[in-house]
């Protein structure tokens, strides 16, 4: 398929959009202002979707409770990020000879901005892009933005409109976002790390591979793509990239950025000169590496070592991930709401390394068909206590039966207060669920929201 050309389609036809999410509602009032009519299309009933649409334009009109043939009266189609590629209607829409895009392709088509640079992985994408949006900020001449959006903040097609030529926009992809391009070609991006996830959306590890790939294929002599040299997987898929291949890693391997001697170290390919600056102050292994990550997409893009400093000094996390939210009564709480898969978790409790056993670990919520076991060491280092909560609750009892003592709570609320009668001063209550949170919650944002009101309430007490 063709990548998206807009003055391929007349203004004034029909264009649908299949999920009124945020992203599709965005890209509808996007495509309405480019002179386009818009159908949107959702599997929901019309009772959910009314308080969400009020804001839509009238030139968007929308269905509810499944897709209809109206939409084979469209010029093209865009696919919300999420939806499964296997859809009966994708196959009808193809026989019919309708381009089906992605939300990312129909904004980036619409950006002035040509410079973008792109950050995937299966963990610690929010992390590494707000940091990496911070250093273009901070690093970037007078008259020049940087832009943030994605699958972190707001949309594609609600940040990039209105850029200019000289902005950089700063993206994080999923790889939902990135398995629908055609033609997306990042000037620097990177790949963090990657284990087996939303394997129930794509169907096996190669198609998700083939999704996070997509960063780099479109990529030319003249970009970069950052890597993770200690992922075996990352490694091996680098060999793929056709643009310049920047490494981060532990000394010793073929990389150009690691730490040592508490400091970060930058080396690029062809410079004589190496740089060392202090990481920004974050718990973990993981942050180390983010760092490492961002810093290179900086230097590949020209912005002065000075301003990446000045970043990693500012820089204080991201919300929901190993958030701290609140002491009650000496205990610590700790929000990690988007820990929706066992190596996320896992990386969170190896943050917490060393420190005795004094984590009480809520676990669970929707459960994502992946063993819960990976999890037993760091939780026999590390943790006195597991409260588990929603619809995987049974399963995580299952697999980690007989190590620590396990407590069912149901709720995040009964969780929450659970964890704070039992815990000790010195204890932390670590939310790091392991699980997807659409069983009791609309997402991993709303579920550590919710956590951390818990926690205010309790401190008011």
């Amino acid at each position: 398929m063709k990548p998206f050309d807009p003055k391929a389609f007349k203004k004034g036809k029909l264009a649908g959009v299949l999920g009124l999410g945020r992203s599709g509602q965005s890209v509808a009032r996007l495509l309405v202002k480019k002179g386009f009519k818009v159908l949107g299309s959702d599997v929901r009933p019309k009772a959910e979707l009314t308080p969400l649409l009020k804001t839509l334009p009238k030139a968007a009109k929308w269905e509810w409770n499944g897709h209809s043939d109206r939409l084979l009266k469209c010029a093209f189609v865009v696919k919300s990020p999420g939806l499964k590629p296997d859809l009966p209607i994708f196959k009808t829409l193809a026989d019919k000879g309708i381009p089906v895009y992605s939300e990312l392709e129909i904004a980036l088509a619409y950006s002035k901005a040509k410079a973008v640079v792109a950050i995937t992985g299966t963990n610690g994408k929010s992390t590494t892009t707000q940091l990496t949006f911070d250093i273009f900020k901070a690093g970037l001449p007078r008259g020049r933005k940087a832009i943030l959006g994605g699958n972190i903040g707001i949309p594609v097609s609600t940040a990039v409109p209105a850029s200019k030529p000289s902005d950089v926009i700063v993206l994080e992809c999923s790889s939902y976002q990135l398995e629908d391009s055609v033609s997306f070609e990042p000037r620097a991006s990177a790949i963090l790390n990657v284990t087996a996830d939303h394997l129930d959306h794509h169907g096996s590890m190669a198609a998700y591979l083939e999704a996070k790939a997509k960063v780099f294929r479109e990529q030319g002599p003249g970009d970069a793509c950052v890597f993770n040299a200690s992922d075996p997987t990352v490694y091996r898929l680098s060999r793929e990239c056709p643009s310049q291949r920047l490494y981060f890693g532990t000394k010793g391997m073929n990389i150009h950025a690691w730490e040592e001697g508490g400091k970060l170290h930058f080396k690029l390919p062809g410079s004589k000169k190496e740089l060392a600056l202090v990481p920004p102050k974050l718990p973990g292994r993981h942050n180390l590496e983010n760092a490492m990550a961002a810093g290179l997409l900086a230097l590949a893009r020209g912005i002065k070592p000075a301003a990446i400093q000045k970043a990693f000094k500012a820089f204080k996390g991201v919300e929901h991930r190993i958030e701290p939210c609140g002491v009650v009564r000496g205990i610590a709480c700790v929000n990690d709401s988007k820990a929706t898969n066992v190596d996320s978790t896992m990386v969170a409790l190896k943050a917490f390394e060393p420190g005795g056993k004094r984590l009480l670990l809520i676990l669970g919520g929707l459960h994502k068909g992946f063993p819960y076991a990976p999890l037993k060491p760091w939780i026999e280092r590390s943790v006195k206590g597991i409260l588990t909560i929603g619809s995987a609750s049974r399963r995580i009892e299952e697999d980690l039966s007989g190590l620590v003592p396990i407590f069912p709570c149901g709720t995040l609320e009964t969780a929450v207060d659970t964890g704070l009668k039992i815990g000790e001063k010195g204890d932390t209550v670590l939310l790091s669920p392991a699980c997807a949170s659409f069983d009791q919650f609309k997402d991993f944002e709303e579920r550590g929201r919710r956590f951390k009101a818990l926690v205010a309430a309790a401190k008011a007490r």
